[in-house]
């Protein structure tokens, strides 16, 4: 039978062609009951294996050499990506020099500024000047942050304290409202006694003035009784008379002292 070959896809041009193995021959058997001779049986066998030890070495020989030609292809392209990446950071190193001096030039410029400015302005570059070394010097540094720290306490301290003033304060004016409102609370009974005290006054200022009225009515029948005790005779008449005369003079005064609790009354604003 004849050799049959297969090919790889299209894409794939430097790998191998794989070939087929050749069909071992069969045994056939003569006609008439005869049979042939173990040479001729033997011999298309030997000529398969031949065959055989051929292709396997042609095979190899192709599996090499197209091994061979894939990995020099691949070495070609490594080496022309390898060359591309070196120019490529060759140009980006450039590219870095070129911005490195351009920052250098601009650093130098601001520095060279600096200098003039600090020439020219000596006063203000001696205070920064030590105020950098307050700061960046050690014992100076540590001065300064503790005399901030204390500063900050001593502020913490007085904060505090006003706190407790305030709270004081406030503990004192609730004390003050308590008290004015137990003030208030007297005042409104005091004005409530004094309204009542007023409207006594008043009452009693009436019953005075009943009493006045009724005094200068004794008063005045104690006269007329003198007036009739004259008409009696001398000696009945002084006894009378001299009773008579101390009942108005009692009658007289009495009514005087009324009247001056009278005008008290009045002197309060109170009208009786």
């Amino acid at each position: 039978m004849g050799m049959i070959s297969t090919e790889e896809d299209s894409g794939n041009e430097n790998k191998p062609e794989i070939i087929g193995l050749v069909e071992p021959p069969t045994l056939t058997q003569g006609g008439g009951g005869g049979g042939g001779s173990v040479e001729d049986m033997s011999s298309p066998w030997i000529d398969y294996a031949i065959q055989q030890a051929k292709f396997i070495q042609k095979t190899l020989e192709e599996n090499i050499d197209s091994t061979i030609q894939y990995s020099g292809s691949r070495l070609c392209e490594i080496r022309s990506t390898s060359s591309a990446h070196l120019h490529q950071t060759l140009d980006s190193l450039k590219e870095m020099k070129s911005l490195y001096c351009d920052y250098e030039d601009v650093l130098f410029g601001k520095l060279k500024e600096g200098i003039v400015v600090a020439a020219s302005h000596q006063t203000v570059t001696a205070g920064a000047a030590v105020g950098l070394g307050l700061l960046l010097l050690k014992r100076p540094r540590h001065f300064l942050i503790n005399h901030a720290s204390r500063l900050f306490m001593s502020e913490e301290a007085l904060l505090s304290r006003a706190e407790n003033k305030v709270k004081e304060l406030r503990q004192a004016v609730d004390l003050v409202k308590a008290e004015s409102e137990k003030l208030e609370q007297k005042a409104i009974q005091a004005e409530e006694e004094m309204r009542r005290g007023r409207t006594k006054l008043r009452q009693a200022g009436d019953q005075i003035q009943g009493v006045i009225r009724s005094a200068y009515k004794i008063e005045k029948q104690a006269r007329g009784l003198k007036d009739i005790v004259g008409e009696l005779p001398s000696r009945e008449a002084s006894r009378f008379r001299s009773q008579v005369s101390n009942l108005a003079s009692e009658a007289k005064r009495e009514r005087n002292s009324l009247t001056k609790e009278v005008s008290r009354i009045s002197n309060y604003g109170i009208s009786v």
